[in-house]
């Protein structure tokens, strides 16, 4: 086990579509999942058990993205990035980034004390 920054899963997940209203349309009229806030760019959804974050991005959907909880972010990212992460614009959003890690997969990290 390495010393570093102590990583925790939570309930959140986000994707990002091209078209929020089509998204809106499925997730909660379809599902019936419950609009918790709604912003030009984003929604933010109960599903029950998770919470959905659908964010409206005119590129190529991207897969079901998990989060992480972390004390301190800085300290996070740079021992994700010594470890190899490679961070991952996200459009739209100048100087939010994600992360992927050695297999492709693509994660969130979020500060929280």
């Amino acid at each position: 086990m390495t010393d570093g920054p102590t990583f925790r899963s939570n309930r959140e997940v986000a994707i990002h579509v091209p078209d929020l209203e089509r998204a809106e349309a499925f997730y909660v009229g379809v599902l019936a999942c419950r609009v918790v806030s709604r912003s030009p760019d984003q929604l933010d959804l109960d599903t029950g058990q998770l919470r959905l974050y659908v964010n409206r991005d005119p590129g190529a959907p991207l897969g079901y993205i998990p989060s992480f909880d972390v004390a301190d972010y800085a300290a996070a990212r740079a021992h994700l990035e010594r470890a190899g992460c490679e961070t991952v614009p996200v459009e739209g959003h100048p100087g939010l980034v994600y992360f992927r890690d050695p297999y492709g997969f693509v994660f969130d990290i979020v500060e929280r004390k």
